[in-house]
């Protein structure tokens, strides 16, 4: 798949042709949707908390006699039926985790970006050097790549370079910073164009390939 290859000011500079292994691999929608899955799953905490009858204050005695009230026979005011009880069948701590093999996670993340690109979702730049961390100059750039379109901008490496644009994005709602080695099923699915520098593709590459 040939891509436009743009500087900072979008003017094309080239053409290229994305790796197909990467760009042009088989669009598995059930392995993106369970890779999502896993990835929400794995993000919550559980750390939800409910007391049963044993944990909640009181109930020590029995709060009326058991015959000739008229009333139900009750032993407890700790049972879910009163004000105050125990809870049943609520919330506890629990673990969401969720386990994918390195093949299956791997297949997904090559399957949602060759959607992406097939999508026309892929701008490839040649070289994101931003020289001081400034949001006005970063939002310049991804005005001239990607104009009102949110961005998920791939980085090869933790750098220099990397601390400049993480900084400069910080208060860019419409974009976020990512590491090539962190990429993710969710942020390629949230965000409307991925921007990749030709460094981030051979990080890719050696990631995915």
């Amino acid at each position: 798949m040939k891509v436009d290859v743009l500087d900072l000011k979008g003017q094309k500079v080239r053409e290229m042709e994305l790796p197909a292994n990467v760009f042009e691999a088989p669009v598995n929608v059930d392995l993106m949707h369970q890779a999502y899955t896993r990835q929400m799953a794995n993000a919550r905490l559980g750390t939800h908390q409910t007391k049963v009858r044993s944990e909640v204050r009181g109930g020590g005695r029995k709060p009326f006699k058991q015959k000739g009230t008229g009333r139900a026979r009750q032993g407890s005011t700790n049972a879910a039926q009163w004000v105050g009880g125990g809870r049943i069948h609520t919330p506890h701590p629990r673990s969401y985790e969720q386990r994918m093999p390195k093949k299956m996670r791997l297949a997904a993340l090559r399957s949602v970006l060759s959607a992406k690109a097939a999508d026309a979702g892929i701008v490839v730049v040649d070289d994101l050097d931003i020289k001081e961390p400034k949001t006005r100059l970063m939002a310049e750039v991804l005005g001239s790549l990607v104009g009102t379109s949110t961005a998920l901008v791939l980085m090869p490496a933790k750098d220099q370079n990397y601390d400049n644009v993480m900084r400069s994005a910080s208060n860019i709602e419409s974009a976020k910073i990512l590491l090539a080695s962190y990429l993710n099923v969710r942020d390629v699915l949230n965000f409307d164009k991925v921007v990749l520098p030709l460094k981030t593709i051979d990080a890719l590459v050696a990631h995915l390939g």
